[in-house]
């Protein structure tokens, strides 16, 4: 699962590498862009995530002929929300508004958003197909198609921004290679359920179902709360990167820059996040209240782990991986004075993320989601805008007295997801103390 997530972040850090080298413009349109894109696409796949865990109890229950009806709903949910999608993307006005963008700017935003307006349906599909694979214990062939989408992706890329054999295309090059690979992820997905032997027990497509109320009514229940979590997570950054463009092409790069070192680093959680959920909703369909418990807390355990050596090691390369990105020394110099945020970002996001996953495995998504919505909305984005723009002279902090650029916005993402992941983790801890006292009662 980590192979496969960091082989999806690995799309982006392409596109950021690229357009960074190519021109800041360019780079600036892949970060506004890019960001409304992840936010709309993350908030979807999250309702489609929720298949997952409905897997997951049918596989620990042993009742494998659910197992293909919870799959082809999943899949008609991802084109239902595939419409709602395209049309945040194909119509981002008042988004891009907020932005303020430089006209150059916003040209390049909107031409690269088009493209991935067209790539999102077969970015839904092929979650649907993770889904799946994931709840049944099998994320091998997702890791092989991710590696070789992002094995066709970065050459692609490269040639379609530098106009490597045609015009130079620029952010938008980045945008048609997205579109080009993810449809071939959905298509290299049918192509597995058609071809594998293992999954002949399954059928997955076979007797095609047609949308059912109730199934959809579940994934919706599930998946509202996971994917507005989603939404509510990445969307702040959304935000953050949306302000940021007020103060310049050089702080969206940079800020860009330290994004995506960060999403690099959470695609660990996030892939133990998302086996701990496998794992927890597997013991919970088994009726294994213990051994639910144990993986819970020994993914905790992994993800804090992990987390720190992580952040130890951005800290010792704090002055080198910003030059990877980018040559511009301004660029350099803002993305090299967030690192020290980040480093700690890293480990309180990572296990507020464990936390939120290991929920997800008993089917508890909605206290998650309004821990989200408080500490992210409600605190992050907020805060980060008054320290960012105006400061906080009132707090006697003389590192607070003025504005902060866009280090503020930093200062307060990675205060409000501590204070999530301290809720968060109280959540889990309750959850497990019930459920294994239940256990041991029965």
């Amino acid at each position: 699962m980590f192979i496969s997530q960091l082989a999806g972040i690995g799309t982006h850090v392409a596109d950021t590498l690229i357009t960074g080298h190519h021109s800041t413009a360019d780079l600036a349109a892949v970060a506004v862009g890019g960001g409304l894109f992840v936010s709309v696409a993350m908030a979807l796949v999250g309702v489609l995530h929720a298949a997952a865990p409905i897997i997951a109890h049918h596989v620990g229950a042993g009742h494998d002929e659910d197992i293909a009806p919870a799959f082809q709903q999943a899949v008609w949910m991802a084109l239902f929300l595939a419409l709602p999608g395209v049309l945040l993307l194909v119509l981002p006005g008042p988004l891009l508004a907020l932005a303020e963008l430089d006209p150059q700017v916003e040209q390049k935003t909107r031409a690269y958003l088009l493209a991935l307006a067209c790539a999102l349906p077969g970015a839904l599909l092929f979650r649907a197909f993770q889904a799946l694979m994931n709840g049944i214990g099998a994320p091998r062939p997702v890791m092989v198609i991710m590696l070789v989408c992002v094995s066709v992706h970065v050459p692609l890329a490269w040639a379609l921004t530098t106009g490597a054999f045609g015009p130079a295309l620029g952010a938008l090059g980045c945008g048609l290679s997205t579109l080009v690979v993810n449809w071939l992820s959905a298509a290299l997905g049918v192509a597995y359920l058609v071809r594998s032997r293992r999954m002949t027990r399954i059928n997955a497509l076979s007797d095609w179902q047609a949308p059912r109320a109730w199934a959809q009514r579940e994934l919706l229940r599930l998946g509202g709360p996971m994917g507005l979590s989603s939404f509510i997570g990445i969307s702040s950054f959304t935000l953050i990167a949306i302000f940021v463009a007020r103060l310049g092409a050089d702080a969206v790069a940079g800020h860009r820059i330290i994004a995506n070192l960060n999403g690099v680093c959470f695609m660990l959680p996030l892939a133990l996040g998302s086996g701990t959920m496998i794992k927890v909703g597997q013991a919970v369909g088994a009726h294994d209240a213990l051994r639910a418990r144990l993986s819970a807390l020994t993914g905790l355990a992994i993800a804090g782990a992990t987390s720190t050596a992580a952040g130890i090691i951005l800290w010792i390369c704090r002055d080198y991986l910003p030059i990877i990105y980018s040559q511009d020394a301004a660029v350099q110099a803002i993305a090299a004075s967030l690192m020290p945020l980040v480093v700690l970002f890293v480990v309180a996001d990572s296990v507020q993320t464990l936390a939120s996953f290991a929920l997800r495995g008993f089917k508890i998504t909605v206290a998650p989601m309004l821990a989200h919505a408080a500490c992210f909305w409600g605190f992050g984005v907020t805060s980060g805008y008054v320290l960012a723009f105006h400061g906080m002279p009132w707090t006697g902090l003389a590192a607070l007295s003025s504005p902060m650029g866009v280090s503020g916005f930093w200062l307060a993402t990675l205060v409000s997801t501590a204070l999530a992941g301290v809720l968060i983790t109280l959540v889990l801890l309750v959850v497990l103390r019930s459920r294994t006292g239940t256990s041991a009662a029965n």
